[in-house]
């Protein structure tokens, strides 16, 4: 268990390099991190390296950490039925507005170099921080997120429609199953 996390660990750091930012894409105006910190369901997701394994119950929990950033902490069950966990850190891009974070899952000692860490820019979020869309500059990764692990699907169709407005395509989307009720 233990290499396979380290492994899925790994797996992230090589999987999302920061590339040189394309600024046409729309952020939400504000998070409210208070708001936005929590577990997370993942609906949906572009198929992913770091990910491959994942088969279901995917979830994200953040929290602050004793820095004041955000800690990223990401689980799934692969096909044998093991949990796999990856523990990250996000740094705030654009303080006040919150809707810019650069995560990085290099160990924890080496995370304040600038180097490995992928943008994780919100995109959509409903008032009530029920439902999130989260994507990057380059529209090769995307995720929808939850509160609840089987959310309405027209709002789900409504986040798909709004992320192919903004040029993501959805062809290759991964639904994700939640087994929890």
């Amino acid at each position: 268990m233990i290499q396979r996390n380290l492994l899925f660990t790994m797996s992230i750091f090589v999987a999302i390099p920061s590339y040189a930012e394309d600024r046409s894409l729309a952020t939400v105006p504000r998070v409210e991190l208070d708001k936005y910190l929590g577990l997370w369901y993942e609906v949906a997701r572009k198929p992913m390296y770091f990910q491959r394994e994942c088969a279901k119950d995917v979830t994200a929990r953040y929290t602050i950490n004793e820095y004041g950033n955000v800690e990223v902490d990401n689980r799934c069950i692969d096909q044998q039925g093991n949990q796999l966990r990856s523990i990250g850190e996000g740094f705030v891009m654009n303080d006040p507005y919150n809707s810019k974070i650069k995560v990085s899952f290099l160990p924890e000692a080496v995370r304040w170099m600038p180097f490995g860490r992928g943008d994780y820019w919100i995109l959509k979020i409903d008032p009530h921080y029920q439902m999130a869309l989260v994507g990057e500059p380059k529209r090769k990764y995307l995720w929808i997120l939850s509160r609840n692990p089987h959310p309405d699907e027209n709002k789900v169709t409504e986040y798909l429609r709004y992320a192919q407005t903004l040029g993501f395509s959805v062809k290759d989307l991964i639904r994700s199953e939640q087994t929890e009720p």
